[in-house]
Order: C-alpha cells, then structure tokens, then sequence
C-alpha cells in the first residue's frame, strides 16, 4: 500500500514526499478548484503522483477535463491520474446549471469521452459516439498524442463502483468507507463490474481516511473527527450505509443536531463505535493503533490521511497533514 495526503501546500508537501508519502490529490469545493489544485500541486512536486480525488465529473466537458490534463502532462508526465465524482443530483442542478440524470449512465459516457481525447493521436480526428457525448472534432494542429492518464470514479454506492470497474481504471473511496463497506458492498461491486467490461487488470483502490493527530490535544482531534462524520452524514444519499451498519439512531441525532445548527451535538451523536470503524484519531499512539487494526480494512493500493475539514482552520489541517506523517514510520 502507497500513502498519501490530500493537498496542503507546498511547504507540506516538501516534508511529506521527504517522508515517503507517494500520492497528493485535490478536491473541491466552491472556495477552490480542482485543476488549479492540480497545477499547483505538478509544478511542487518531484516524484509523486498526483491529480483530483475528485473533479466534479458534469460541470465540465470531457474536452476540459482532458484539456487540463494534457497541459500539466508537460509538467509532470507519467505523474497524473483523473478522479471523477458524479456530485449530488441537487449541485449539478442548482449550483452547475447542468444535466445530470442517470448519473451512472452519464459517468460511464463521460469517461469513453475524455479518453477519446486522452487516447487522440496527431493528424488523426478525434470522435466518440455515446449517449450522452458526441466527439467529432478536426484538429489540425499538431498538439496531441495519446498520454495515458488513470481514471478513477468515486463509487459511494454499488451502482456506481459496478461502472467503476467496468469502464474505468479503479475506485476512489469516500472517508465514511468501513471495513464491511468495503468487503461486502464496493469491492463485490467493482468485481462484477470489471467482469462485465472484461477488464484484464484489477481495478485500483483509492480511498479517503479521516485522521487526525495531535499529542497535546488528542481530545480536540478526536472531536474533530467525530464532528467530520457527522457532517459527512447529514447527507441522505448515505442512507444504505447508515443501514448497512445499524446506525440509523445516532445518525437521527445528529441530523436533529444539524437542522439546531448544533455542531457540538453533531459530535456527541457520533459513537465510539463509529469513530473506531471510520477514523485514526487521536494522539499518535492511538492513531498507530487504529492504523495497525485498520490497516487490511483501507483501500488497498493507496490511504490518503485525509484532515477533517468541517469546522477546522486551514491552520489546523496542515497540523494535522504533518502529524499524519509519523504514521509512516
């Protein structure tokens, strides 16, 4: 298994390639982007590999995605991978202004779609004829050439891992991700789909881990991280996984919490039992701990020791960044 962070700076990350970390990946959100993200991340690097966990998959065409990518491939070739989400229905709609039904459907689309533009040779046309996207496109300058780019889906639910190994390179998975989640929901999944697509590798595991270190506070962390799965469960797109663990009563309390604008509620509605499946937390003792039990529950090719953010400072999370790298001792 590979390490990562998600992104915190360059200084971070400095010390963080120094300490073996081998992955940094960006998300977003509507205070920072993804590719700009990215830029910043292939120009302060060295060796590691890098791109967005994940880039909103809709509000983009395929051609911008692809186009992004093929700039930076200059900068950081052999260095760069694609991690696409699908978004909630609700912000493509009312934040991107886009389409975004059969969402499925349309991720499997997309992802024909900026291949063809990934894949596109000099001299020869572009094209791709799908549902959703229709490439045809004459480019006469002599700016292309196939790069190979992995491209990863964020596949929460069985649908959506299902079209992750059917037609992309592997799974991003989300930082709620539990042991049985993984094991009898994502990964049964993914198989499945990588049989229907006759995919001769297997599918690549990426996934988000919510952890948070801090020796003189590991109280303050632990808070930090239960109030991160609180507000990643406010959400009712997760309502199978709530039910897949029993956790329907707590995580009733902390949607009451939420609706109060109640944060510290939010928190204490979350139980250890959640905590213990979902985080690394606490004082580094503790998070060598969780690491050590947890360690056959994570994906399986690369852990991003992903900082809480709801609630915590830029400050804090690069912190938290650079704690997370006595892990990896």
């Amino acid at each position: 298994m590979e390490y990562g962070i998600p992104w915190q700076g360059a200084e971070v990350a400095a010390e963080a390639e120094a300490a073996g970390v081998t992955m940094f990946c960006s998300g977003e959100f509507v205070d920072h982007e993804a590719y700009t993200t990215l830029t910043e991340m292939a120009f302060a690097t060295r060796t590691a590999t890098v791109g967005p966990a994940i880039a909103y998959a809709f509000a983009r065409t395929p051609y911008a995605h692809a186009a992004a990518l093929r700039g930076l491939w200059n900068h950081a070739p052999g260095r760069l991978f694609l991690g696409l989400g699908s978004g909630a229905y609700r912000i493509n709609r009312d934040w991107f202004g886009v389409e975004a039904d059969r969402p499925v459907a349309r991720m499997a689309d997309l992802v024909g779609a900026v291949r063809a533009w990934l894949h596109a040779e000099n001299g020869e046309p572009v094209r791709y004829e799908g549902e959703f996207y229709r490439v045809d496109a004459d480019v006469r300058a002599p700016v292309l050439g196939r790069i190979e780019v992995p491209v990863l889906l964020a596949g929460f639910n069985r649908q959506m891992a299902g079209a992750a190994g059917r037609v992309a390179d592997g799974v991003i998975g989300h930082g709620l991700f539990t042991r049985s989640w993984w094991d009898e929901v994502v990964r049964p999944a993914v198989a499945r789909g990588a049989e229907r697509g006759e995919r001769e590798k297997r599918p690549v595991e990426h996934g988000w881990v919510i952890t948070a270190v801090n020796d003189d506070d590991p109280e303050r962390a632990v808070r930090d991280a239960r109030r991160m799965i609180a507000f990643y469960l406010t959400v009712k797109t997760y309502d199978p996984y709530v039910e897949h663990h029993g956790w329907q009563k707590p995580v009733e309390e902390l949607r009451e919490a939420f609706r109060r604008g109640d944060t510290d509620g939010m928190a204490g509605a979350v139980t250890d039992e959640m905590v213990e499946e979902i985080a690394i937390c606490g004082s580094t003792r503790d998070a060598r701990e969780a690491l050590r039990r947890r360690g056959d529950s994570l994906a399986r090719d690369v852990a991003y020791f992903a900082p809480p953010s709801f609630l915590v400072s830029e400050r804090r999370r690069q912190a938290y960044a650079r704690a997370s790298l006595a892990l990896l001792d």
